[in-house]
């Protein structure tokens, strides 16, 4: 699959701003640090010379900003989605949170992201630039050339376990579209089922214990697009109630990952943003993992308009006893 460069977006970009296609383009600008690279919205073809940015490191998930972007922008709003993102653009316009007129999607083809942390560990703090090619060259202040590092070495997580390469959304693609990957997501889960019970509540007893409770797990989700969400109410008693026990501190992340079964597209943004390094996007999986094998293999945002098994009852649904009885067995 040949690589997309940034002069080529800028290009595209450009030309759809020139002929009135689109009035602004939902993109990607450098941040504080080279590896930072932050969402932005570009009106001016200036703005996108200057500013506009794809690389290593342009992670984000669009899909989410669009319910907030297409009020910002008169006419239509230009956005680049990678494979992964268009699934979760497809889910929000199953739940009708913005308005796909407003929209021209352009699909880009996607090697995988970098994983910051990576980096670090092989070239340490004090990261002073970080240049993209086909190998990518830290700069430290500690040291005086930089370290080669190949791409495919730091990936990140969701890179590495990517489900597809296929757009499954899109008013235009530039360059080649992938496949569904027959991918080891669902690894990982197998070995947490493969522990004891005492063994995966302290899995989780250890992990959940370091959230500090700062909503950024909640925020990024493109599957958390609630107008007032339940931890924001001053009426549940759980308004952004900091951790004062184990219970609250597994309460918060048990009741989002119940809220997003079933609509959640394995986009690993909780995982991304977590700044405790908390494995989140492991409960969806496991959700995920549990409807294939319940009811047959779905995937949220595959299509638009698909109902996702929890609110499409047929009348050969499983029945509790039966998921009672594998629950007895794995213990």
């Amino acid at each position: 699959m040949q690589k997309i460069t940034c002069e080529q977006l800028i290009e595209k970009a450009v030309a759809l701003l020139n002929d009135g296609t689109v009035s602004c383009v939902l993109g990607w600008k450098k941040g504080e640090f080279d590896y930072d690279i932050t969402p932005a919205l570009f009106e001016t073809e200036e703005e996108l010379k200057n500013e506009f940015v794809w690389n290593d490191f342009c992670r984000a998930n669009f899909s989410k900003y669009l319910i907030s972007k297409t009020a910002k922008c008169e006419g239509k709003i230009l956005v680049f989605l990678k494979p992964c993102d268009t699934y979760s653009f497809n889910q929000l316009l199953t739940e009708h949170r913005f308005d796909r007129e407003k929209v021209y999607a352009v699909g880009i083809p996607c090697e995988g992201m970098a994983d910051i942390d990576k980096i670090k560990a092989i070239c340490g703090d004090g990261i002073c630039k970080i240049e993209c090619g086909e190998k990518i060259a830290v700069s430290t202040i500690y040291t005086d050339e930089p370290t080669l590092i190949d791409a495919k070495d730091v990936l990140a997580e969701r890179c590495i376990n990517c489900k597809s390469k296929k757009h499954v959304a899109y008013d235009e693609l530039i360059g080649e579209d992938g496949d569904v990957i027959d991918s080891g997501r669902f690894d990982e889960v197998a070995k947490l089922e493969a522990m004891t019970p005492d063994e995966r509540f302290a899995f989780w007893q250890n992990e959940l214990s370091r959230c500090i409770r700062c909503n950024a797990c909640r925020d990024v989700c493109p599957a958390c697009t609630c107008e007032k969400c339940v931890f924001n109410n001053p009426k549940s008693g759980v308004e952004n109630k900091s951790p004062a026990n184990s219970f609250e501190e597994q309460m918060f992340h048990i009741i989002r990952a119940f809220h997003v079964a079933g609509r959640c597209t394995d986009c690993g943004e909780c995982s991304r943003v977590c700044p405790q390094n908390i494995p989140l996007h492991l409960l969806n999986r496991k959700f995920i993992k549990d409807m294939n094998e319940f009811y047959g293999e779905y995937q949220a945002g595959a299509e638009v308009g698909s109902r996702a098994p929890l609110v499409n009852y047929t009348t050969e649904d499983l029945e509790p006893g039966e998921v009672f009885d594998r629950g007895n067995k794995d213990a």
